[in-house]
């Protein structure tokens, strides 16, 4: 796996905290804090993922700010 340097996690009252990453080919990472050796990567199962997490209120979070 690419070496990434993650930034903290973003974390809601009652939700997942989510880490966001970058590797030093400039690619980004998206992955749930703890379980940061399986991040969800580009791919059309990673995207679906996101968007029922974001649809079920698990990154709202994400977009305070």
């Amino acid at each position: 796996m690419a070496d990434i340097t993650w930034e903290d996690a973003f974390c809601g009252e009652g939700s997942s905290c989510y880490r966001i990453g970058v590797d030093g080919d400039g690619n980004s990472y998206i992955a749930v804090a703890g379980q940061e050796d399986h991040p969800l990567t580009d791919s059309r199962a990673a995207l679906s993922a996101l968007i029922r997490d974001i649809k079920a209120g698990k990154a709202d979070h994400l977009l305070d700010g």
